[in-house]
């Protein structure tokens, strides 16, 4: 490849011009040995169909001489002894003429083996020594042999013409073998005037033979012949032989024929004579067509060559005035195109065209390259001026300003495509973007300075909106933000009043729970007193008789006592209601505490936590008191019991002496009642220890929560001043949000005091007067209590 990319444009043109040449040479050298073969064919065909001839000739005389033989030896020498002998010179003279003709099937050596006993046949006919039948045997066999002789030359001709003349010549052959043996039959049958052995049965193979090869060589043989063979094979002769054939047919064996055998002999050997012309005439044809064929192979030849010679001169002409042609358009492509490209490197500032004027490829691309130098010249100036306008667009583009368009057009559908493509991507980004970088980053400017009143005005960029959005809804932000910590403070205000209330509300209640621990330590003291009263009478329950009277006062003593225990017990059931409000009170102020907390949000959530936490404390100081409520009603329960108990003793002690063993019963009730009372009030001082101890956590707990609510009261008005330190739009209309929670005037946020008037404490003293109880039998051994 490499030595032929190297090689000269002329040399490639020789290089492509010889070897067609050569073809053409050497297609047309086996053309004319194809023509040459064939003409040679068509010559061989010609001597075959001479050999043919020849052959056809022998069998024709020979067939003469069988009939004339036949009818020798039938008439034992007495006729055709002069025809005899004349056609015996000419089956010997066509002998002699075939072995002239050269021959592939080798005929004349075949035709001497087949012949080698016919001198001897010729002297046993002229002695008499054979018969009929012998003799018409014999030459019946040599001339079929001869016959089969013609039948492998159809097989061996090339041309189709030529071998259907040939085939068709076989049948005619055979068809005239056919009929000259039917006229050695007859003509033997006639002389016999009868059929002699199987004479009827060869007469009827014959003339069915005949009949099939007549009607094979009408269908092969060519339309001028089958009519020619129409137009002859007619005519007295012929006629009579037929006529004669079917008087032969029609008596058969019977014989008396009635037919003289020289007039059927003439007749039929005119008939074969017929058949004879008719087979000349078709070699003149085969003739004639085989030489027209040579004439006009040979004119074929010649003219080949002759064309041939003239198309090598025109084809060296044409390479050389083509090549020459070629050489002068390449190099005036090769100069134009140097231009050209000198042009494009910007090493001249013009381009020549190329020089090339004719109509052919070269002029054809001439004239594409020249139109295209100057469309590739007008886009170069178009594309300068569009790439400079490019430039005054990128740098507005860096200034900021994406509202610039190039407006320039090319031809150069790359740049025309890109700036399109530029032009949609600035519309793309001022779309999306800004139209005004400036406008928006001043925008950003103020935000980053914490000033959101500025806007990107006029402008429907998506950051530009999006720039405004955020803006606005940093704005809101900051609304909402002042706003909740309006709200906040205001709310931390309420909470640090509620918290102080609470804290003050948990001091009183420890300062009631003090003093409640203190009258039911008192109450504690008497009741075991009482139960060691209680024990002295049991343990006096002896001299029950001569105390009588003292019993009496000892029960009015008893019953003072329990009205005593009563009214402390009252007292006690009055400080339990006082501790159920506070833990109520407890309760609600730790639920607005919580949603004080929820309402502050992030900043709110350990509030809420110390306001569940009270709120825990004060369910358990309910629940607390509850259960102190319901102990002193089971002691006020024992109290009235002890009291009802007292008054039966003071009816008793009239039936003291009487019922003594009953009194000391009764006495033995009150003690036990007195130590279960005593064990009532044991437990009723221990809640109240314990209440007092939690109503102290809930003091600490409150004091907490106030402190937690300072921290939120703190953080709100830091919201409030980072909210103030910010400019948006409607700063200064914002308002804390309407909570609708009832304020308390009575506290000072400022100052972290309340205007509190405790309210008088009432001091309630129950006198508890002594009352004797008497004993029914006046006894004075009772003491009163």
């Amino acid at each position: 490849m490499n030595l032929i990319q190297n090689l000269s444009f002329r040399l490639k043109l020789l290089l492509i011009a010889i070897p067609p040449l050569l073809g053409i040479i050497f297609y047309s050298i086996i053309f004319i040995f194809n023509l040459m073969g064939e003409k040679t064919n068509l010559e061989a065909n010609k001597r075959q169909m001479q050999e043919i001839a020849v052959l056809s000739k022998i069998v024709h005389f020979m067939q003469i001489e069988r009939g004339l033989s036949a009818g020798f030896v039938s008439s034992n020498g007495s006729k055709n002894s002069d025809k005899l002998l004349e056609t015996r010179q000419k089956v010997s003279k066509a002998l002699e003429e075939i072995k002239s003709i050269p021959s592939e099937l080798k005929s004349s050596e075949k035709i001497i083996s087949y012949t080698a006993e016919l001198s001897q046949k010729r002297n046993q006919v002229d002695s008499l020594q054979i018969t009929a039948s012998e003799t018409e045997a014999y030459f019946t066999k040599t001339i079929g042999s001869i016959i089969n002789i013609t039948t492998i030359v159809p097989n061996i001709i090339d041309d189709k013409d030529s071998r259907n003349i040939v085939q068709a010549d076989t049948h005619l052959v055979s068809m005239k073998e056919q009929l000259a043996q039917l006229r050695a039959n007859l003509n033997v049958a006639f002389i016999k005037n009868n059929f002699v052995e199987n004479d009827y049965f060869n007469f009827a193979v014959s003339f069915g033979a005949f009949n099939i090869n007549k009607n094979k060589f009408l269908v092969i043989a060519p339309e001028n012949v089958t009519t020619s063979f129409k137009n002859s094979f007619k005519g007295e002769a012929v006629d009579k032989t037929f006529s004669m054939i079917e008087v032969a047919k029609a008596k058969a064996m019977e014989g008396n024929f009635g037919i003289d055998s020289s007039i059927w002999f003439s007749n039929a050997s005119a008939t074969i004579d017929i058949l004879r012309n008719i087979e000349e005439e078709l070699y003149d044809i085969a003739y004639k067509q085989i030489d027209s064929k040579i004439s006009d192979m040979n004119n074929e030849i010649y003219m080949i060559l002759f064309i041939i010679i003239i198309l090598l001169i025109l084809e060296i002409v044409l390479l050389y005035v083509i090549s020459k042609n070629i050489l002068l358009s390449l190099g005036n492509f090769k100069e134009g195109l140097l231009s050209f490209f000198s042009f494009l490197n910007k090493e001249t500032s013009k381009t020549s065209r190329i020089n090339i004027d004719s109509k052919d490829e070269f002029g054809e691309m001439a004239n594409i390259v020249n139109t295209n130098i100057e469309r590739t010249q007008k886009l170069i100036q178009q594309d300068n001026q569009l790439i400079d306008e490019v430039k005054n667009v990128v740098l507005k583009v860096k200034d900021g300003y994406l509202d610039n368009k190039i407006s320039n057009k090319t031809d150069n559908q790359s740049l025309e495509e890109l700036k399109n493509n530029f032009n949609e991507m600035l519309e793309v980004i001022a779309s999306k973007v800004c139209k005004d970088i400036n406008k928006l980053t001043n925008v950003l400017d103020s935000y980053a300075k914490l000033d959101f009143r500025a806007k990107v005005q006029n402008d429907k960029g998506i950051v530009s909106v999006g720039v405004n959005n955020l803006g606005n809804i940093i704005t809101s932000m900051l609304v909402e933000n002042k706003s909740n910590g309006l709200t906040l403070d205001e709310s931390s205000n309420i909470l640090l009043a509620n918290v102080y209330k609470l804290n003050v509300s948990s001091n009183e209640a420890a300062a009631s729970l003090e003093e409640t621990a203190a009258a039911l330590e008192e109450i504690t003291s008497n009741i075991r007193n009482t139960t060691g009263n209680i024990a002295e009478m049991s343990n006096l329950s002896d001299n029950v008789t001569k105390s009588s009277t003292n019993g009496e006062k000892l029960a009015n003593k008893t019953t003072i006592a329990m009205d005593e225990i009563n009214t402390q017990v009252n007292l006690i059931n009055e400080s339990i209601s006082v501790i159920d409000q506070i833990a109520f009170q407890t309760n609600i102020l730790s639920l607005n505490a919580a949603v004080e907390a929820a309402t502050a949000g992030e900043a709110g959530k350990g509030f809420a936590v110390v306001a569940q936490e009270v709120r825990n404390l004060a369910s358990r100081s309910a629940e607390a008191a509850k259960e102190i409520k319901n102990i002193v009603e089971n002691a006020k329960n024992k109290a009235d019991e002890g009291k009802s108990i007292a008054s039966h003793m003071i009816d008793g002690y009239k039936e003291l002496n009487e019922n003594i063993q009953q009194t000391i019963n009764l006495i033995s009730d009150i003690e036990m009642s007195s130590k279960e009372q005593l064990t009532g009030i044991e437990q009723i001082n221990d809640a109240l220890n314990q209440l007092d101890q939690q109503t102290q956590q809930n003091a600490q707990i409150a004091s907490q929560t106030h402190d937690v609510a300072l921290v939120t009261d703190n953080i709100a008005k830091l919201v409030v001043g980072n909210a103030n330190d910010k400019e948006f739009e409607g700063k200064n209309e914002v308002k804390a949000k309407s909570l609708n929670i009832k304020k308390d005037s009575s506290y000072n946020v400022k100052t972290n005091e309340v205007v509190y008037q405790k309210a008088p404490q009432k001091t309630t003293t129950t006198k508890v007067s002594a009352k004797t109880i008497t004993p029914s039998n006046n006894n004075d051994e009772w003491e009163s209590f």
